[in-house]
């Protein structure tokens, strides 16, 4: 069964197309190592919660917009496989190899999980 890694980070505005570019380029690194698909999704209809919500989640400051963002995996092992790959890739492979200050959102406010599917629907 499908296994799902999903994320949710904050993005300055101003940096949305450096963050189009870093997305593209990284997903498809996970592409190469068996991911069936990634989605990358700008904050459109992003409400204020009561309690909590989405903003609050990854303290986004008001020239931030919310990512959520998932990768859909065949199942957990290759997930594993791929991000044990990921880290041999990163020692030699230049295109794995990001300095952290210039990554075009901050990690530290990331949320990030693996999911495995309950309910699956299709059209």
């Amino acid at each position: 069964m499908a296994y799902i890694e999903g994320f949710v980070i904050a993005v300055p505005v101003a940096r949305k197309q450096e963050f189009i570019e870093h997305g593209t380029s990284m997903d498809a690194l996970f592409l190469e190592l068996g991911a069936l698909r990634v989605m990358e999704c700008w904050e459109d209809d992003v409400p204020e919660g009561q309690v909590t919500d989405f903003r609050k989640a990854v303290q986004a400051t008001a020239d931030e917009a919310v990512v959520f963002s998932w990768i859909e995996w065949p199942d957990k092992q290759t997930r594993e496989s791929a991000m044990t790959e990921w880290e041999t890739r990163a020692k030699s492979d230049e295109r794995y190899q990001m300095d952290p200050g210039q990554m075009p959102f901050d990690g530290k406010r990331m949320i990030f999980g693996g999911f495995e599917p309950i309910v699956v629907l299709n059209a």
